[in-house]
This record gives C-alpha cells, sequence and structure tokens, in this order.
C-alpha cells in the first residue's frame, strides 16, 4: 500500500505539476506584465498602509463571523509559514545545494500571481446557492464561474483531507517529534496538550482562532526573522560568498575549476521549485479559503494582502533561514536538517539553541494547524453547511492528538496526494477564469499608485 501510494505521489508531484504550476504563474504574470516586480509601492500602500483605515463593515449574512482583513491575512500567513520555512529550508540545501534557493525565489514570484488571481477570483464569484447557502473560496469560481458541481465538489472534499494531513497531523507529529527530542516529556503528554489547547482556541469558532493568529503570528515570525537576520550579521563576512554559491548553484556551476553539472543544475531547480511551492502553497487556493472569511469584499485588496503573504513567507522568511545556514556554515557540517538548525543558531542562543528552536518550531507548526483549520471549515461549510462546523473542530483536534503519537509516513503520502489534487481544479479554474482576474486593472492601479482605499 506506501508503495503504491509513493508512486501515486511522485506522479502527481512530478515534472508535469511543476510546469502545470509554474506554467499558470507565468502565464498570469505576463498577463500582468509581471506586477509582482515593479508594484511594490502599490501592494504595501495598499496592505499595511490600509490599516490606518478602518475595516469594512461585514457582510455576514448567512455565515459565520467575518475575520478583520489582518486577521485574515495572520491566518493565511500561518497556514502557509511553518516547518517548512525552517526544517524545509535546510533540507532543501541538503538536497539541492544553495542553487535550490534561487530557485525557491522564482516559485514564490510565479506564486504571487497566482494567490493574486485566486482570491481576486474568489470575492468576484462570491455567491449563494438556491438554498442560501453561502459559497466562497476556490468552490465559489468553481461553481459559479465555470458553472461546475463536480469540480467544487472534489476540491472541497480533498481540502477537507488535506487539512487532516498536511495541516494537522503531519504538523502534530513534528511538534512531538521536536519536543521530545528538545525536553524530557512524555509522549501521550504531548499529544494531550496540543488538542486541549487546539481545542480551547478552535471551539471559540472562527472569531477565536483570529485573534490567537493575530497577535501570535506577526510576533513569532518577527521574533524569528529577527534571530535569523542576527546569526546573519555574526557572519556578515561570509554573506557574499553565500550569495556566490547560491547564483552558481542555480545554474549548475560548480565553484570549483567552473563548468556546470546537468545533475546539481537538475537537482537545484526541482528541489528549489518543490520546496518553494510546499512553503507558500501558491496554487493550492489555501489563501482563498481564508480570505473567503474576511470582512472586505475588495477583491483587489484580497489579492494584494495575499501577494505579500507569500513574499513574506519564501521570499523572507526562507530565505533569511537559508543565509544564516550558510553564512554560518551550518549548512556544510553534513548535520540532519534539524541539526543544522541547532548549528546556526547555537552562536547567538548558545547551549539553550536546541530547546528554543524547538519551541519555535512548534509554534510554527502550530500555528499552521490553526491556519489550515480554518482552510477546512470553509469546505465543511460548502459540503455541509454550519451544522458540520462543530463535528469538524472536534475531530480535528482528535486527529491532532492522535498525530502525535503514531507513525505517520502513510498520512504523509496521502497529505502531499491530496494537495495535489486540490491543485488541479484549482489551477483548471484559474486559466479558464483568468480574463476574470483584474489583472489588465491592476496594471492601470500601479501605474496611478493611489493611495489605500
Amino acid at each position: 500500500m506506501q508503495q503504491f501510494l509513493s508512486h501515486v505521489q511522485n506522479f502527481l508531484w512530478g515534472p508535469g505539476m511543476l510546469v502545470l504550476l509554474l506554467g499558470t504563474g507565468l502565464w498570469l504574470s505576463w498577463k500582468s506584465r509581471f506586477f509582482q516586480l515593479h508594484g511594490w509601492r502599490t501592494i504595501l500602500r495598499r496592505t499595511f498602509g490600509s490599516l490606518r483605515k478602518s475595516a469594512a463593515s461585514a457582510d455576514s449574512a448567512g455565515s459565520a463571523p467575518a475575520l478583520t482583513q489582518f486577521q485574515t491575512f495572520s491566518a493565511a500567513l500561518a497556514a502557509a509559514m511553518g516547518t517548512g520555512n525552517i526544517i524545509g529550508v535546510a533540507g532543501a540545501l541538503c538536497l539541492g545545494g544553495a542553487g535550490a534557493i534561487f530557485w525557491m525565489w522564482i516559485s514564490a514570484l510565479l506564486g504571487m500571481m497566482l494567490t493574486y488571481a485566486e482570491n481576486v477570483l474568489a470575492v468576484r464569484y462570491a455567491g449563494t446557492r438556491p438554498d442560501g447557502s453561502a459559497v466562497r473560496g476556490p468552490m465559489a469560481y468553481l461553481r459559479f464561474g465555470l458553472g461546475s458541481r463536480v469540480l467544487p465538489f472534489l476540491y472541497a472534499v480533498f481540502c477537507i483531507l488535506a487539512s487532516f494531513g498536511m495541516g494537522n497531523m503531519t504538523q502534530s507529529s513534528a511538534i512531538s517529534t521536536l519536543l521530545q527530542d528538545a525536553f524530557p516529556l512524555p509522549v501521550w503528554g504531548i499529544a494531550a496538550g496540543i488538542a486541549v489547547l487546539l481545542g480551547c482556541i478552535l471551539l471559540r469558532g472562527v472569531r477565536g482562532a483570529g485573534s490567537v493568529l493575530q497577535w501570535l503570528m506577526p510576533l513569532l515570525a518577527a521574533g524569528y526573522m529577527l534571530a535569523a537576520l542576527a546569526v546573519i550579521l555574526r557572519h556578515s563576512a561570509a554573506l557574499p560568498e553565500a550569495f556566490r554559491a547560491i547564483f552558481r548553484g542555480a545554474f549548475g556551476m560548480r565553484a570549483v575549476g567552473g563548468g556546470i553539472s546537468g545533475a546539481m543544475l537538475r537537482s537545484a531547480i526541482e528541489t528549489g521549485l518543490r520546496r518553494g511551492i510546499f512553503s507558500n502553497e501558491a496554487g493550492l487556493g489555501s489563501s482563498a479559503l481564508v480570505h473567503a472569511g474576511s470582512d472586505s469584499k475588495d477583491a483587489s485588496l484580497q489579492g494584494l494582502w495575499s501577494m505579500t503573504e507569500v513574499a513574506l513567507d519564501t521570499l523572507v522568511c526562507c530565505t533569511l533561514t537559508a543565509l544564516a545556514l550558510l553564512t554560518s556554515g551550518a549548512a556544510q557540517t553534513g548535520l540532519s536538517d534539524t541539526e543544522q538548525i541547532v548549528a546556526a543558531f547555537s552562536g547567538i542562543f548558545g547551549s539553550f539553541a536546541p530547546q528554543i528552536m524547538a519551541v519555535v518550531t512548534a509554534l510554527f507548526a502550530f500555528c499552521t494547524m490553526i491556519g489550515w483549520c480554518c482552510c477546512g471549515e470553509q469546505a465543511v461549510h460548502y459540503l455541509l453547511g454550519a451544522r458540520g462546523l462543530l463535528p469538524y473542530r472536534l475531530m480535528f483536534c482528535a486527529a491532532a492528538g492522535a498525530g502525535a503519537v503514531i507513525a505517520l509516513p502513510t498520512v504523509w503520502a496521502l497529505s502531499d496526494i491530496a494537495n495535489g489534487l486540490m491543485a488541479l481544479p484549482n489551477l483548471l479554474g484559474l486559466l479558464l477564469l483568468c480574463r476574470h482576474a483584474g489583472l489588465e486593472k491592476l496594471i492601470s492601479r500601479s501605474r496611478r499608485n493611489p493611495a489605500p482605499q
């Protein structure tokens, strides 16, 4: 069974999926004249600059209470930013070398337009079914944009499966492993603690999740990035060589003797693109699922917020992790991914580095679980209505406890498959509806460079 799942997993996430994801991102980037490269002033003014304005009033008729714009930003960032930004980057360096980081940047730049289109289309096609139930997120543009009933149903099913797998049990397993390695804690105690703490947050509903993430996620991300920056500054003399290694490795160029290695180039490209996609989740529709709960109905604003999430996740956080590992020399030690992280940060945290990094990484994973629960709730609401939310939250908490104590090779494989199956209908919707994603309007808005609305 495990071997069959591995074959399906490798086929689904093979070169075809990479070409489909990145090709769609490239097409949308071309249509927007690569807005993500020149529109930063507009993006920052309309996102973080708009926080000075009062939030739009929620239109919550027939739906759950709306989140503020910053709460949805924090929740979407939490769903994407997790262990992949720390341990995953170390793993990318091990598998693909320093050049993999360059291709992670490429995946992020293309992914920014994927998430923009997802969110614009989700807001534009948000509507209600004949029974009065709200349809939001990717299900909205698959249902009302493409006129399909099968595609949004399949997407919702795959999303729920992914939320229990990649968004839940694999995260709780990582938390359990990290805390057991750093502290003398019993596994059952960790499992119970995760389930209870998660329940205390999730059973309060979407507002409870949003209120926790809006203060925990920014503090956690800022604290980690400042620590990584401290490591880089401590070894600043090695920074030029780190960038040289990234650009040499990106194109398969050998550090000694020149020449180009085809194997090195292929490894860097495949590893960087895969890890970048898994890090920011662009193309899966998860960002649009979280932003569906926002109180803002400004489609372009939702899209711009999602672009900042991808940029912070991969272009900023993953890059800081990579530079910390490269400049400190931890990436060249041959240690495991978690050991590399500890070695890199031991220069500023000393003997407490194992414990501190275990707690930080575990908190990232915990935030990911909360963010993915928000994604899963949108899918559950589409399939079962509001009556399905409480049972889903209870099952989500129970699965988190189970994930901390059981072996997960099959769960990992199923999670990857579910994520890939989420991407297929979502990308089909983006390609067929891209003319309605407001890309031309985005270009004109960038030229005018308006103030926040």
